[in-house]
């Protein structure tokens, strides 16, 4: 694989965590004696495919440069923007295209600490079967909800049940050619479209990404519940 295409990670690390509570970005706070953002990054630095990883920083960031894994020679660090959008759009502009390979960029939250390696693999090996990339998801196993807009005095009201059959969670790493993620990024920007992941961008361009079943404890640390869940999940995993 790596004789045609080379594969670069992009992990935006830029937000402030607001909805835990803590005094430090979510992406700092330890598990297992490492951060979140460590977790994550070393089960992309580990694979093989992988050539480079570019995380992006808040300006005001002055917690990653502090850690072991910001001095190995393949991570770069790039600067972000309020939006997601905005960090994705900054690591593809900081990727050097000075070679005759293929690019495929891989996107992965900065705080998704227990991917899967075998998932990573799966992944991965969509290269050269895919012209438009695709994502790790999990069917929704939940009965879904859709509720009443506005808010019923101060209540808020089911509307309806939604059908859960085709309904998928999206996950990361998501995975797509670095020129086409770009331009559909671009447009989506352009056209002021609210993007909350990069499938997103590819699906508002008419395009169609893979959806890759993974697993379930692929969480996203988002409120202060979710450090025990990632915790057992790291303590038991098996990779």
């Amino acid at each position: 694989m790596n004789s045609f295409y080379e594969v670069i990670a992009i992990l935006p690390a830029a937000g402030i965590g607001s909805r835990m509570q803590t005094t430090c970005p979510k992406q700092y706070l330890i598990l297992r004696d490492k951060t979140i953002l460590e977790h994550a990054i070393e089960t992309l630095l580990y694979n093989p495919i992988i050539n480079h990883i570019i995380v992006v920083l808040n300006q005001q960031d002055n917690l990653f440069f502090s850690l072991p894994i910001a001095d190995n020679d393949k991570i770069s660090v790039v600067y972000g923007g309020d939006k997601r959008v905005d960090s994705v759009m900054a690591g593809l502009q900081h990727v050097k295209k000075n070679t005759n390979k293929s690019i495929w960029i891989l996107v992965h939250d900065a705080v998704r600490p227990c991917l899967c390696r075998y998932d990573l693999d799966i992944l991965l090996n969509i290269i050269g079967q895919s012209k438009t990339g695709g994502i790790l998801a999990t069917p929704v196993r939940d009965t879904i909800k859709r509720a009443v807009a506005p808010i019923i005095m101060g209540k808020v009201i089911i509307a309806h049940t939604i059908e859960r059959q085709q309904l998928w969670h999206a996950l990361t790493p998501q995975f797509f050619p670095f020129e086409l993620l770009k331009t559909c990024l671009s447009c989506a920007i352009d056209k002021k479209v609210e993007i909350t992941d990069e499938a997103a961008a590819l699906e508002y361009c008419g395009y169609y990404p893979q959806l890759i079943n993974g697993r379930s404890d692929n969480i996203k640390v988002t409120y202060p519940e979710d450090l025990a869940l990632a915790e057992f999940y790291l303590t038991y995993r098996n990779y």
